[in-house]
């Protein structure tokens, strides 16, 4: 974020201002909405903000330690803006937020007040809250490598390196039976054997919920059918008929990406690493416990 331009300062100098708020919120999907409490509507940086959306927002505290900037932003939930649907279907999640102070009669001049993301997000009474998180927010997320049997990596992420569009590791399908959407259920998957797809997840790809995915709990058959088990159900409004993707699941052990995946000289794991019982199976009265040989 920059500071206040010159132009702008002379503005805010005359004591009579032209001023206004703008808001704009990006949501992971590409997806970008605006919002302005002028009684029109602006548009700069690509974004149409529009004027008597119902969204304003709480005043910014932006503080110089760590702390979640406390700010939140309040707003009608309606068909041409956020709808409840999509805040249901999490589409809303983690979204970019960005704050201006604009100069509505020059929207050259403005000043980016706040850049963050979406945290909490409630809705009720036709209306939604959302706390607002700053980018200093990430900072209080521990980082660093977990030494661990199991692998660290997700599964087609740039550590892990597999590519998920390898034929044998994806299944793309539509929707035929399903309870609550979270059971879904086919006569068969030719081709994968029970338990192929268990920990790993489902997209979809076409329909009201397209762009939505949830991770997949067991894989196995029942009853004769195949049945896909989700560890909650799927948000969106998704339907019988509807376009998914089934990926291959990983159970990150280093046997598994051996033999399912090929893909051992990409294991984050520390298979070798001793367990607790056998760093404290020889105690000693003297000496010190150095990590070295026991013998």
């Amino acid at each position: 974020m920059g500071g206040v331009s010159e132009a702008l300062q002379a503005h805010l100098a005359r004591g009579v201002t032209t001023l206004c708020r703008c808001w704009a919120i990006r949501r992971k999907d590409g997806v970008t909405f605006g919002f302005t409490d002028h009684d029109r509507a602006l548009v700069f940086e690509g974004v149409n903000f529009k004027a008597d959306s119902g969204l304003s927002a709480a005043a910014l505290e932006q503080s110089t330690g760590l702390s979640v900037d406390n700010s939140e932003a309040l707003g009608a939930l309606s068909d041409a803006a956020v709808r409840e649907e999509d805040i249901e279907a999490g589409r809303f999640d983690g979204a970019e937020v960005l704050s201006w102070l604009v100069n509505w009669a020059e929207p050259a001049q403005r000043w980016l007040q706040f850049r963050g993301s979406i945290g909490e997000l409630r809705r009720g009474g036709g209306a939604f809250h959302a706390e607002l998180r700053g980018l200093t927010d990430k900072l209080n997320q521990p980082l660093g490598r977990v030494y661990q049997k199991p692998c660290t990596a997700v599964l087609g992420d740039a550590r892990c390196r597999f590519d998920l569009a390898v034929p044998g590791y994806a299944l793309e399908l539509v929707v035929e039976q399903m309870d609550e959407a979270r059971l879904f259920r086919w006569p068969s998957l030719d081709g994968f054997e029970p338990g192929w797809f268990q920990r790993g997840r489902i997209d979809v790809v076409g329909g009201a919920a397209a762009g939505l995915w949830a991770l997949i709990k067991s894989d196995r058959i029942v009853d004769g059918r195949r049945e896909i088990e989700l560890w909650e159900p799927m948000r969106g409004g998704i339907r019988p008929g509807d376009a998914v993707r089934l990926s291959a699941g990983c159970d990150k052990r280093m046997e598994t990406c051996r033999l399912k995946f090929n893909n051992l000289l990409n294991f984050q794991g520390f298979p070798d690493l001793p367990r607790e019982d056998w760093v404290i199976a020889t105690p000693k009265r003297t000496g010190a416990n150095t990590g070295g040989s026991l013998r």
